[in-house]
């Protein structure tokens, strides 16, 4: 037990240190809703989306800022994460590397919480405005029927620069940090699907040392007994 225990505690570490540029948000997914086919639709916000079947690792350059009074947490940027199972558990991470200090926050929202939040709303609006291309085409209303439910959540990411530099110009203007945002469900709504893998090397890793350590005790055992049994004697 005492080597399992001893593999077990390197895992551990080693995990925690792999995941030092790591911020996440776990949650539950909500219930399907069915969103009518009329623009302008989630489709013509040009989101980028994350999907646990799919798209499930984003590659991405955030754009940052240094914290100010009117924008404490930096620059806001909005994500749509599709294809969700009702009621299941799932997490949102986002990996950057150590060189791009950065501080991060994930939020997740409902469509019809967003709608009725004003100041997500606004921020959701000025972030999707952004991204739109330079030429639209008029967002006529569909006479098409009504998509088919489906269990939807609205991510917000903050990012803010945590550094400081000499440099002028780079305290004005920070370069986008490079990042992964995965999207990661649950399995039985207790254990990340991505560490599945590492849980099942675990478990197996335990139980061969578990039944390792107990040939290696029998067999001290015996050697022991051996050592003290008295010598049996010779005769002439």
């Amino acid at each position: 037990m005492r080597v399992s225990a001893a593999l077990l505690c390197i895992v551990t570490h080693a995990c925690w240190t792999v995941d030092a540029n790591v911020e996440k948000t776990v949650f539950l997914a909500p219930s399907p809703l069915t969103l009518p086919n009329v623009h302008p639709s989630l489709d013509d916000l040009r989101l980028d989306s994350l999907l646990p079947a799919l798209a499930s690792i984003l590659e991405t350059r955030l754009p940052v800022q240094f914290p100010t009074k009117a924008a404490p947490r930096g620059l806001e940027s909005w994500y749509i994460l599709r294809g969700l199972d009702d009621g299941r558990r799932y997490e949102v991470r986002i990996c950057w590397p150590a060189t791009q200090p950065t501080d991060f926050w994930l939020d997740t929202y409902s469509v019809t919480h967003v709608l009725d939040t004003p100041n997500l709303l606004s921020s959701l609006a000025l972030y999707s405005e952004q991204r739109q291309p330079n030429s639209l085409d008029a967002l006529a209303p569909s006479n098409e029927a009504p998509l088919a439910p489906q269990s939807v959540l609205f991510l917000r990411v903050q990012a803010a620069a945590s550094y400081y530099s000499n440099n002028q110009t780079l305290m004005k203007f920070p370069p986008p940090v490079d990042a992964d945002i995965i999207l990661d469900p649950y399995l039985l709504n207790l254990l990340p699907r991505s560490l599945g893998p590492t849980a099942a090397y675990i478990t197996l890793v335990a139980i061969g040392a578990w039944f390792i350590s107990g040939f290696i005790y029998r067999w001290l055992l015996s050697v022991a007994i051996a050592a003290e049994s008295p010598a049996k004697p010779h005769t002439d």
